[in-house]
């Protein structure tokens, strides 16, 4: 049943990153330029997504355990180090210069774009050579 459940999440958020247009470099690069012909409509993208999630959220962060788990999955790591700090940077330069994070590079493959296939191998690449670094 987990696995069922997560494939549909996986699934609608796949076509809301379609919808939304958030797999289009040209739209995500359009929000973050804010000097220049600006694009504000990602933001409703995500204070859509605040809107639904937000309640949720409260709903069942009060539960003993979630609905198809039997534990919450909640970080107890709140140190802000390094390697947090590097890997903010790599992946915020990344999605500035390129207009593509790991969920939209993921779903746009499904469109066979050359550069999210490109994307994709060298985000699996940095990885595996970012495992290797302690």
């Amino acid at each position: 049943m987990n696995k069922i459940v997560a494939l549909l999440c996986g699934t609608i958020f796949g076509i809301g990153l379609v919808i939304s247009e958030m797999i289009n470099p040209l739209k995500v690069l359009g929000f973050l330029n804010i000097f220049r012909d600006w694009d504000p409509s990602l933001a409703f993208v995500m204070i859509g997504a605040l809107i639904v999630s937000t309640p949720i959220f409260h709903f069942f962060k009060n539960k003993n355990k979630p609905l198809f788990s039997s534990i919450f999955s909640i970080p107890i790591n709140k140190e802000i180090d390094k390697k947090l700090i590097i890997g903010a940077v790599f992946f915020g330069s990344g999605w500035g210069l390129i207009g593509l994070c790991p969920g939209p590079a993921i779903t746009s493959i499904a469109l066979l774009n050359t550069s999210s296939v490109i994307f994709v191998v060298f985000m699996f690449i940095g990885f595996y050579l970012g495992s290797k670094v302690n």
